[in-house]
């Protein structure tokens, strides 16, 4: 006889009220919605981190079940998105990573590349159950934002949204995870001239490149989101074996990703004054529009670094 299932225990792995992260459940379509919102820079900070590892290892564990009204309910999708206006998300905590390198704390970079890859690892294995995965962007996705974005099965992007890896301008490149995901969407080539341009792509650039899947006007990407779901509902079944298909003919694996994170963190280490000085004009960028909370005019101010 099988044991009972203790469903408060199960909904206890999921907290009931997070610091940076909103959940939402949506019983209708089966959707498990995410939204970032991070305290601060709309960066990944390692609250947040946490948060979502947290978040993200119970749903898992779960299999893909999440908390509703007192009961637990299988969700078909789970779409990650944004809270702040204009923003998905500006990617790594900058500043701390100048700390990192200044004090040439190599455990601090590992450590927080870690719990990235742990995060972004999860989503591309579907957290291990029958899901979907989506990314709603709606905003300025950079550098980790992009990344994170990049994970997910499907994008959605607003049309005004703006997406790139500024990591080049100061003499770095994205080590969570953009390589395998662009090289997996577009081919390694392509890949490596996205990330070694710097350039900040439009959604409708993007869209056109095959690395974004709808895009959808300003004000409407949830209701792109509903669109997307309910028309795939009669092929919903077929359409998640596929996209676990693709870990199988395209794997993406931990220790891949982990290796070039650990590329990264050396990479960073050697690092010099002036890099770090761009670095440090870039956080100021990011506070500045984060504090101004316009959703797109500022997306170029990246590339004017790499002629400072």
């Amino acid at each position: 006889m099988n044991a009972p299932v203790d469903f408060k225990a199960i909904e206890g792995m999921f907290q009931p009220q997070y610091q940076q992260l909103e959940t939402r459940f949506d019983p209708d379509v089966a959707i498990a919605w995410t939204y970032m919102n991070p305290s601060g820079t709309p960066c990944f900070n390692r609250g947040l981190l946490k948060e979502l590892r947290d978040h993200d290892h119970a749903l898992e564990m779960n299999g893909g079940y999440v908390p509703f009204e007192g009961t637990m309910c299988r969700a078909a999708y789970h779409v990650l998105a944004s809270r702040v206006r204009g923003i998905y998300n500006l990617g790594g905590d900058l500043a701390s990573f100048a700390q990192f390198i200044l004090a040439h704390d190599r455990g601090g970079l590992m450590d927080y590349a870690t719990l990235c890859i742990d995060d972004i690892y999860a989503r591309i294995c579907n957290y291990n159950s029958p899901l979907i995965t989506v990314s709603l962007v709606q905003g300025d996705a950079l550098g980790g934002g992009f990344e994170t974005a990049l994970s997910s099965n499907v994008i959605v992007a607003e049309r005004s949204a703006k997406m790139g890896l500024p990591e080049i301008l100061f003499n770095l490149f994205p080590g969570m995870g953009a390589y395998s995901l662009l090289g997996r969407r577009v081919g390694a080539k392509r890949a490596e001239e996205m990330i070694l341009s710097g350039k900040i792509y439009s959604a409708s650039d993007l869209h056109a490149l095959g690395v974004i899947d709808i895009v959808a006007e300003d004000g409407m990407g949830e209701a792109a989101v509903y669109g997307y779901v309910r028309g795939n509902e009669r092929r919903r079944n077929g359409t998640q074996a596929i996209f676990r298909c693709r870990q199988h003919f395209q794997p993406i694996t931990y220790d891949e990703l982990m290796n070039i994170t650990k590329i990264w963190v050396e990479a960073a280490l050697r690092l010099d004054e002036r890099d770090l000085k761009l670095m440090h004009r870039l956080v100021r960028a990011q506070r500045k529009r984060a504090a101004h909370g316009e959703p797109v005019q500022y997306a170029h101010e990246e590339q004017q670094l790499v002629s400072a």
